[in-house]
C-alpha cells in the first residue's frame, strides 16, 4: 500500500490544521484508495514518527511525505531531512519518497499570483 503524509509545522491554535486537513480531504475524494494522513513537526498530533508507525501497522509500504511549507526555511531544510533518514533507519522496508515543499512548485505559485491579481490582470 502507497500512502501519502501531509508534513506541516503545526500550530496550538486549532483552527490553524483546517487548510491541511482540507488538502488531504480533497485527496481522498480525488482517490478514494489513496491513504492520506496528516503529520507535523511540533504542537499538533501526530507527529511524523507516530503518523509513520500508524501505517505501517496498515500495510504501508510505499511513503510519499509532502511538505506542506511556503518558505523553504530551517524545518524544510534541516528539520524534516533529520526525521527522514531516522525513519528510513528504523524501517529500511518502507520507501520513502520526499517531495518539494509546496511553496517549490511552479503550480502554486502561479495559483497564488492569480490569486492576489484577482481581476487586475484581466
Amino acid at each position: 500500500m502507497q500512502a501519502i503524509v501531509l508534513f506541516a509545522h503545526g500550530s496550538r491554535d486549532p483552527l490553524w490544521h483546517r487548510p491541511i486537513q482540507a488538502v488531504a480531504q480533497r485527496i481522498r475524494l480525488r482517490s478514494p484508495q489513496t491513504q492520506v494522513e496528516c503529520a507535523y513537526l511540533e504542537l499538533t498530533a501526530p507527529d511524523l514518527p507516530t503518523c509513520v508507525a500508524s501505517l505501517l501497522q496498515q500495510g504501508c509500504t510505499s511513503l510519499r511525505v509532502l511538505p506542506m511549507f511556503l518558505g523553504i526555511g530551517k524545518h524544510a531544510r534541516e528539520d524534516l531531512p533529520v526525521l527522514i533518514a531516522e525513519l528510513r533507519a528504523s524501517h529500511p522496508e518502507l520507501h520513502i519518497d520526499v517531495l518539494p515543499s509546496v511553496g517549490e512548485h511552479p503550480a502554486l505559485i502561479a495559483l497564488m499570483s492569480d490569486l492576489a491579481l484577482g481581476d487586475i490582470a484581466g
